[in-house]
């Protein structure tokens, strides 16, 4: 079945309904308006429509004084908004979106009006990000003109825009808000329909886990929060998200997913529906994961779960003298780290060839910060001066700190750790830095595991803010103080989390890029499409195929393996299409090809 032929296209849609003016509502009302549309905002409540356009005049305002608008080009804007209470206003409306609160009844029961008020050539579009846009559909007397257009909160400032097709919808319907979107100096997606589609159904999956990870107390809020930030780069931490979508708004969709996917990662964590049901729904109520000055504000306060300064509960072990254990990208760019915060280092490898060689590797880094304007030469000499080479770990006799680097091999770090464990002095701390084996294994290849912590650095080291201090249940108190007041200062920031598989980042990035894979795998999105809803509604630095591709496939697989037999959750299974492109030696960057082909440096 298709829609009438004089359904409108791009060019002929004027004039557009938004029913429901909350914040969505508000924002997408304002996206239009400011693009040339006449906008018939309509809402039951005359206390929200007079809120939608305060907001909207407010949002001008600000506009105007940045030199992004014109007084005239303000009041041009203004004028094209009017608002109803009744749905009766869109009957002319060629387009029709609804942005009502995320339940069927209520989506529904707006559709059935409007199929009594709109002409048959009119689009019907919802806003939902978690319900079904062909059950939507189907209870419409046109299916076929329903789809859905998911925007992103806020709408004015969000690129990215998912265009929901059911079985039923039209393509001449597909056709015309797409090129709305992009009149609307959007980036349109099209995706079919399944709860979250592809941002949301790759974002709701990851901020669950976070609080599964908060709720069972593995790390505190500010730590995730922070681990995410720094160690990924995103704008905000899980947690914090949360409770600006809104708590009970997260458990909705991904009740939703879940009775879709019947995977337990898309299960809400216990703690959502506590929280719902306590009313503390996040900004919104003025407290949700954290407690704000005032309901919807934006700025966090302290409460009883905010750690009182100057509180730390022991000493920490004094440490001048740093020793480094490998030759490869990590160990030459810690070693920096360390020579550039004022430690004497000493770098060491299998021979002094190799030592030598990550030494230059840090020189070479050292020089691009001097061409870059970020370093002096004098103190590019100075911090070379403070690093030594060595083919032998018997050169970290002395030091009170030894950093082991070497590849992500257990095998290879037990028998370094037991060297470690004979040539180091008593009370020297030993570090290791994998980002996913067992760091009790490597303690317990010595005969003081109290000493042993890991520190988990961020490549590319010297850059990466972030550092996952890793306490086994052996380390002693002020070997974790002693992680903690080393990382201060480097200028690191250091969080705290217990030793398991994939620590924080890993455990909650790794599963994300592989349900991304499922998506491929699955034919719902293309590469380019999902990199894109990520990037512009996620806010992500980079796309998960061009991270995957980035980090290599092989060892992404490997970290997903680790954590699939941690914990056991067939939901974190690697996907088949990642273990078929690692066999086929499509490895990322490093091969020339992973999800995507590569020039070869």
């Amino acid at each position: 079945m298709d829609i009438p032929s004089d359904t409108p296209d791009a060019m002929t849609l004027p004039t557009v309904a938004v029913v429901g003016l909350g914040t969505m509502g508000t924002g997408i009302a304002e996206t239009l308006a400011r693009a040339g549309r006449e906008v018939i905002g309509i809402d039951i409540s005359d206390a929200a429509a007079g809120r939608a356009v305060a907001a909207i005049e407010a949002s001008t305002a600000r506009a105007v004084e940045r030199g992004r608008l014109t007084e005239d080009e303000r009041r041009t804007v203004l004028a094209r908004l009017r608002t109803f209470s009744d749905l009766r206003a869109a009957a002319d409306a060629p387009l029709v979106i609804e942005v009502v609160p995320e339940s069927y009844e209520t989506k529904q029961q707006v559709f059935r009006e409007l199929d009594g008020i709109v002409g048959p050539g009119t689009i019907l579009a919802t806003g939902t990000n978690a319900l079904s846009v062909t059950r939507l559909a189907a209870d419409s007397a046109h299916p076929e003109r329903v789809l859905g257009l998911h925007f992103f909160n806020p709408a004015p400032a969000m690129k990215l825009v998912e265009v929901v097709s059911s079985v039923l919808t039209s393509p001449r319907a597909v056709e015309a808000v797409t090129a709305l979107a992009r009149d609307l100096g959007k980036e349109p997606v099209a995706v079919g329909d399944r709860p979250g589609f592809v941002a949301d159904g790759l974002l709701f999956g990851y901020l669950n886990q976070a609080a599964a990870m908060y709720e069972s107390g593995y790390a505190s809020r500010a730590d995730i929060d922070a681990a995410m930030r720094l160690g990924c780069g995103l704008p905000m931490g899980p947690l914090a998200l949360l409770d600006l979508i809104g708590i009970d708004t997260a458990r909705t969709v991904l009740e939703a997913m879940y009775s879709a996917s019947h995977d337990r990662l898309h299960a809400p964590a216990p703690v959502l529906g506590q929280l719902s049901r306590a009313g503390l729904t996040g900004r919104k109520s003025g407290r949700g994961f954290y407690t704000y000055d005032e309901p919807g504000s934006a700025t966090a306060v302290a409460d009883a779960l905010t750690p009182a300064e100057g509180t730390g509960p022991v000493a920490a072990r004094t440490v001048r003298s740093v020793g480094v254990a490998g030759s490869g990208t990590m160990a030459s760019g810690i070693a920096e780290v360390f020579a550039k915060a004022g430690f004497d280092v000493v770098l060491a490898a299998r021979s002094p060839e190799k030592a030598q060689g990550a030494k230059d590797r840090t020189a070479a880094s050292l020089a691009r910060s001097v061409t870059k304007g970020r370093l002096t030469e004098e103190a590019r000499e100075e911090t070379l001066a403070r690093i030594r080479t060595a083919g032998t770990l018997d050169a970290f006799a002395g030091v009170d700190l030894a950093v082991e680097a070497v590849a992500e091999d257990l095998t290879v770090k037990r028998q370094l750790f037991g060297t470690l464990d004979k040539v180091c002095r008593p009370g020297a701390v030993l570090a290791t830095t994998t980002s996913s084996l067992p760091v009790i294994a490597c303690a317990r290849a010595t005969s003081r595991p109290q000493d042993v912590v890991g520190m988990h650095f961020f490549n590319p080291a010297p850059a990466m803010k972030l550092v996952e201090v890793v306490r086994t249940v052996l380390t002693a108190d002020d070997v974790r103080a002693t992680a903690h007041d080393v990382c201060a200062r480097l200028r690191k920031h250091p969080v705290d989390c217990g030793d398991r598989a994939g620590f924080i980042v890993n455990a909650l990035l790794f599963p994300y890029l592989n349900n991304a894979v499922k998506m491929v795998q699955e034919h719902y999105a293309t590469l380019d499409d999902i990199d894109t809803a990520m990037k512009l509604g996620g806010g992500y630095p980079m796309g998960p195929f061009e991270l995957l591709d980035v980090v290599g496939l092989d060892v992404s697989l490997a970290i997903e393996r680790v954590l699939h037999q941690e914990f056991r959750d067939p939901g974190l299974a690697p996907a088949p299409l990642l273990e078929h492109l690692v066999a086929a030696g499509c490895l990322g960057r490093k091969s020339g090809r992973g999800f995507r082909e590569h020039l070869r440096r």
